[in-house]
């Protein structure tokens, strides 16, 4: 149970392409990335790393393969894991070849830094052999030289012209197994990039703000950047790009999608800021009850309102919801009907027995 969308999206049609299990683009959900901040090498801390991602519901995570070492590591990675693996190239052509060949999903490179056509054939080559999609990745930060002679600095008409340009060389090689960004850590030169590239484009299109920064302001930029494009219906997978714990890029990935109603995963809280009225302590309770319900991903909405002001409208368009009362007396309701009065000392407990019981009726359905 929950209040119907206001609006609903009305996304590009872009191609449908596979980055191994994952379908992206076409009429396909939205897919939630991030990347590993291991060494490669260290393949034990790389796969607990991925198995943590993957467990905060990430759908595709990138390891970055710098060298022969990497790529190789790359092999006994991938065959302990069960989530499709992007391997981030840069440059040298022969860590694309053997990252295709030892299991990854797709490649991350830019053609034009890889060299050679004969280079890149054999890039191409090797990810036809192995079944691997690539991801144009453009970037301001690292524009081709003669790009940025012509415009003089980053700009949106850059970038597009660089991805373009790109996506040209792989066609010329009759691939078209691909998806493209067009990065920048500034918000509006990302969503200007992003909208002109959608216009003239219809490969799948990985959205992000790169180099966003730390987990407070990275994440306000992410998502001003993303909500703004994915509000637009532009956008196919995405990734919040932030100098934390990857975990909590996926966390907020994931919360940018539940918010737009764009994807459906876990407990959907809707809770007060607090104030003098709250019959129970709503910040802690909300802290307490994300941490406890965290194993579920089966979508389910809940209200938590400190007072009755707003908590019987929000707790009857909600799954399950509690309301504070006075004297600790605070009312559940259960599909949006009064269901019982429940005493602060219990209420958690009872509220994560309903939730629980909820996902279980619903996953059973």
């Amino acid at each position: 149970m929950s209040i119907r969308p206001f609006r609903d999206i009305k996304r590009k049609k872009t191609k449908e392409i596979n980055v191994g299990s994952i379908k992206v683009g076409g009429k396909n959900p939205i897919s939630v990335q991030s990347m590993t901040n291991t060494l490669t090498t260290d393949v034990k801390a790389t796969i607990k790393q991925i198995n943590q991602i993957q467990m905060e519901g990430a759908d595709i995570v990138r390891v970055s393969c710098p060298d022969e070492s990497s790529t190789k590591a790359l092999k006994e990675i991938v065959s302990h894991v069960d989530i499709p693996i992007v391997a981030d190239i840069h440059f040298h052509y022969k860590r694309a070849i053997e990252a295709a060949e030892n299991g990854a999903s797709c490649l991350r490179i830019n053609p034009g830094n890889i060299g050679s056509v004969n280079k890149i054939k054999e890039v191409v080559k090797a990810a036809i052999d192995s079944n691997c999609s690539i991801r144009v990745g453009v970037n301001a930060g690292s524009l081709e030289k003669d790009i940025l002679e012509k415009f003089k600095e980053p700009c949106p008409e850059a970038l597009v012209e660089s991805a373009l340009r790109n996506i040209r060389i792989l066609e010329n090689e009759n691939f078209d197994n691909l998806k493209v960004s067009v990065k920048s850590s500034d918000v509006f030169l990302s969503i200007e990039a992003y909208r002109q590239l959608s216009k003239v484009s219809d490969y799948p299109l990985h959205v992000g703000i790169t180099e966003a920064g730390g987990f407070v302001p990275g994440s306000v930029k992410s998502s001003i950047g993303l909500g703004t494009l994915l509000l637009e219906g532009i956008g196919d997978t995405i990734r919040v790009s932030l100098s934390d714990d990857p975990v909590k890029e996926v966390k907020i990935g994931n919360e940018i999608l539940k918010s737009l109603n764009l994807r459906e995963r876990g407990v959907k809280i809707i809770s007060c800021p607090s104030c003098a009225r709250q019959g129970f302590e709503v910040i802690e309770t909300v802290k307490i009850l994300e941490k406890r319900l965290s194993h579920i991903k089966t979508p389910i909405t809940l209200s938590v309102i400190g007072c009755v002001v707003n908590g019987p409208g929000e707790a009857a368009m909600t799954d399950v919801g509690i309301t504070g009362g006075k004297k600790g007396n605070n009312m559940l309701y259960l599909s949006g009907v009064q269901s019982e009065k429940v005493l602060t000392k219990n209420m958690i407990e009872k509220v994560v027995s309903e939730v629980e019981k909820k996902a279980s009726e619903l996953e059973n359905n």
